[in-house]
């Protein structure tokens, strides 16, 4: 299994961080066909199917991370309207319930628009977008080594019966270098706050790994999908990312500024 993890993602992390590099419409397609595939998994784990409200949920964020590039609010309105007709169409009977159908647009589309809309971000765009993969991958490794080599005592054991304290810490500790290495490539110099900030993003990215699984437990599943083979699905790849770049982009938004320019 790790072996396949390991192939799995040598495979996608080029081809993520050459549209990152590439960004404009090049990248915002990859996070276009990221959220449709996401909401596909999300409708099938919380309803059973892919129907009305998926369809709606999947052109919708595909939409709305395309229109990014160029009009970010409008998309992030799209995305808004997609919830609530996913929540009036999706049938009163689904066994999740309505509002947890029509939410499936919020949690898969609105990151899209985010990691879109941040690449967009003048000269900065393309570190802040390299920051956030690099931080989000330092943490899943740090949390994956830390916790099964050090073990100890389960972080949410029912919510999931694997992470554990130490795998938490690792993974703060693992950002928190990238953070460093990231100030020093930048300003020449450690930035301790850009280590803080990428430290506290690593428990905003470890908490969205813990919501998926709360979802997927509270659905019956393993896996959100098997499209990717020893991952899971895309959902069960992206989901500490796709907190971590709500975050940034929830940051940036009300500053007015990239957050890597807080400490330029």
């Amino acid at each position: 299994m790790l072996a396949t993890r390991i192939v799995s993602a040598l495979v996608m992390a080029p081809a993520a961080l050459l549209a990152a590099w590439w960004g404009g419409y090049v990248f915002a397609v990859l996070a276009a066909v990221a959220a449709a595939v996401m909401a596909w998994e999300w409708h099938k784990m919380v309803a059973g199917r892919f129907g009305a409200a998926g369809m709606i949920s999947a052109v919708a964020g595909a939409a709305a991370a395309l229109g990014a590039v160029e009009v970010p609010h409008l998309s992030v309105l799209a995305v808004v309207a997609a919830c609530l007709a996913g929540t009036a169409l999706s049938p009163i009977h689904a066994e999740r319930g309505r509002l947890w159908v029509g939410l499936g647009a919020l949690y898969t589309g609105l990151p899209a628009v985010a990691l879109v809309w941040l690449r967009q971000d003048g000269e900065l765009g393309l570190l802040t977008l390299l920051w956030l993969l690099l931080l989000v991958w330092a943490t899943d490794t740090g949390a994956y080594g830390a916790g099964r080599g050090l073990g100890g005592p389960l972080l949410m054991p029912r919510v999931s019966p694997k992470k554990t304290w130490a795998g938490l810490i690792g993974g703060v500790i693992c950002a928190a270098l990238v953070g460093a290495g990231i100030g020093l490539w930048l300003h020449g110099q450690l930035s301790f706050g850009l280590v803080a900030a990428s430290g506290l993003l690593a428990v905003v990215a470890q908490a969205g790994d813990l919501m998926e699984s709360w979802v997927k437990r509270r659905c019956g599943v393993k896996d959100s999908s098997t499209i990717i083979p020893g991952h899971g699905g895309v959902l069960d790849r992206l989901d500490g990312l796709l907190a971590a770049a709500l975050a940034v982009a929830f940051a940036a938004w009300v500053s007015g500024q990239p957050v890597l320019a807080w400490h330029g």
